[in-house]
């Protein structure tokens, strides 16, 4: 992989703002622009080194007394299927997925929608109109794609935004039907990927940051063998 330089000079840092996973914390972000010749290389060396993308921009955790985001990646040739993964994996045996072009619809708005209102509805994206939640997923400068995922009448499951890397796929951000609990969606989704970075022989799933104080982001850590980002560089988790 090509090394990309990236000036000190470029980065800035976002005001201190509430926590959306911990109580009573601020958060903190390191940004920098995915510009210049090269945007998928820049992207590359960037999420190596715990970044992730929104739109244009790449960020990082950088708050103030506080190191709980752990950038966390799942090592997809070595996955072990657990019995309960089995289970999930044969619940959804029903589920068609598809990799289309990163292109805003309304229908996968209308499920965006509605996952945030039963899941986030205290989240700032909730208020996210179809021309928010367009620019979220076509103003990518870095190879994207979206994973959609349909039940056998032909409605939709699901839908990952998805940043396709020289050794893997990151998932950007995923939304399902909020009616489908038992179907277990949050980690069928992860387990799709997982099977179909195997399948293109790319060795990781990048599943942003695991948190251990979060119920929300905590469960990551379930996929293994997965790795964290040290400050030794990226290690093996223990199960």
């Amino acid at each position: 992989m090509k090394r990309v330089e990236i000036p000190s000079r470029f980065f800035f840092s976002t005001p201190p703002a509430p926590c959306p996973y911990l109580e009573n914390r601020l958060e903190r972000k390191v940004v920098t622009l995915l510009a210049g010749e090269d945007p998928d290389g820049l992207h590359n060396t960037l999420s190596h080194a715990g970044f992730r993308r929104s739109q244009d921009l790449a960020y990082r955790p950088a708050c103030d007394g506080c190191d709980a985001c752990i950038p966390i990646r799942v090592r997809a040739h070595n996955f072990k299927l657990k019995k309960s993964f089995r289970r999930i994996w044969k619940t959804n045996a029903d589920i068609t997925a598809t990799m289309i072009p990163s292109k805003a619809t309304r229908e996968h708005f209308e499920l965006f929608h509605r996952y945030l209102q039963s899941r986030h509805s205290e989240g700032g994206m909730v208020d996210m109109d179809y021309s928010d939640y367009q620019a979220m997923v076509e103003e990518s400068p870095v190879r994207s794609r979206l994973a959609e995922f349909r039940k056998p009448d032909g409605s939709l499951f699901a839908v990952c935004l998805i940043d396709v890397m020289e050794d893997g796929l990151s998932l950007v951000y995923s939304f399902f039907d909020p009616e489908e609990d038992r179907r277990s969606p949050g980690s069928y989704l992860i387990l799709w990927h997982i099977f179909e970075c195997a399948r293109q022989r790319l060795p990781y799933v990048y599943l942003g940051y695991w948190i251990d104080q979060s119920p929300k982001m905590a469960y990551k850590k379930r996929f293994y063998p997965s790795e964290i980002l040290t400050r030794d560089g990226w290690k093996l988790m223990a199960e």
